[in-house]
């Protein structure tokens, strides 16, 4: 379970029910593309369509790292949404209800002036949560301009909630997919980019659905100003593994770590993760934990089960 799209302080019955929710929308996602698929090679095998017609008829879909779930807001993040949303809510959209950016839309510099008023560095925040840590951050750094992107309404409502009882002006909340957001952006553009928390999918199927791709490394790398950094957190084991792997052999980020840890050296899932301190094991180097990301509630849980914090910072070279 990741700190992003938790859904507010709705308690722990609308807790226990959205982690269900999520659950069989995770296996409906995966059952609907693996249908797709065979609709496509079953229409090549019996000679209705060629291999090329199936691609345009059933082209490749993106593989995404959250499910859309309707997350319901009560009355007092529906006030919130309702007083802060034209100040905070960036309208960046396909259009209403979508997650995709509009086609043809540029986040450049000129987009940055118009949205925050100025042109101060960019710090992005992929997954926000509860906005916890973004809108502490950017109480804290006036000087720069934060966008914290998440997807879940409640997270987006909570963010807007907490950034206008402080009456934040530096930061803006997107509502969109962060691939696609950073496929728009333009090079050099972004100090930093922060993902503290992610989804860790911990079933072994899913883990393709991890935000930490090689894919999305490359987009990142791209929209960072020389020298930016893209910070990571994680408290799950097996994301740490994770990362490593999608980062740590790229020659365009630089892994700033200082800290060594030890890590098993072959993935484990949900079923098996007990097995993990039986498999052989290697040092890794991780970061010291970032001082300027808050002690959310989210952590603080993860620290009482006893999970060990990884923190990551990646240098673009």
């Amino acid at each position: 379970m990741s700190e992003s799209g938790m859904g507010g302080e709705s308690g722990v019955a609308n807790a226990a029910n959205s982690k269900a929710d999520a659950t069989g929308a995770n296996d409906a996602a995966d059952v609907a593309e693996a249908g797709l698929d065979d609709a496509a090679g079953a229409l090549v095998r019996i000679g209705l369509t060629t291999s090329g017609e199936a691609a345009q008829h059933f082209p490749a879909r993106p593989v995404l790292s959250f499910v859309r779930r309707s997350g319901r807001l009560d009355d007092r993040l529906q006030r919130a949404w309702d007083a802060y949303h034209d100040r905070y809510l960036l309208d960046v959209n396909k259009a209403p209800g979508s997650l995709s950016m509009r086609a043809g839309l540029r986040i450049d510099e000129e987009f940055v002036r118009g949205s925050w008023g100025n042109a101060h560095p960019l710090i992005v925040e992929i997954g926000t949560g509860q906005g916890e840590n973004v809108v502490a951050a950017a109480q804290a750094s006036p000087e720069a301009n934060f966008l914290a992107l998440e997807v879940y309404d409640p997270g987006v409502a909570h963010t807007m909630l907490l950034a206008g009882k402080r009456d934040l002006g530096n930061l803006r909340i997107a509502q969109v997919n962060a691939p696609e957001f950073f496929e728009a952006t333009e090079d050099g553009l972004v100090g930093e980019v922060w993902t503290f928390f992610p989804d860790p999918w911990p079933k072994m199927r899913h883990h393709k659905r991890r935000i930490v791709q090689d894919e999305l490394a490359a987009q990142i790398h791209r929209t960072l100003a020389a020298g930016g950094v893209w910070r990571i957190a994680t408290d799950i084991e097996d994301y740490a593994l994770h990362v490593h792997e999608v980062m740590d052999d790229r020659t365009d980020f630089e892994n700033l770590g200082g800290v060594t840890v030890s890590l098993p050296l072959e993935h484990v899932g949900k079923g098996n993760a007990d097995e993990a301190v039986s498999l052989p094991h290697a040092e890794f180097a991780e970061s010291p934990r970032f001082e300027g990301r808050v002690l959310t509630n989210f952590e603080k849980k993860g620290i009482t089960a006893g999970r060990v914090i990884h923190d990551f910072a990646y240098r673009a070279v």
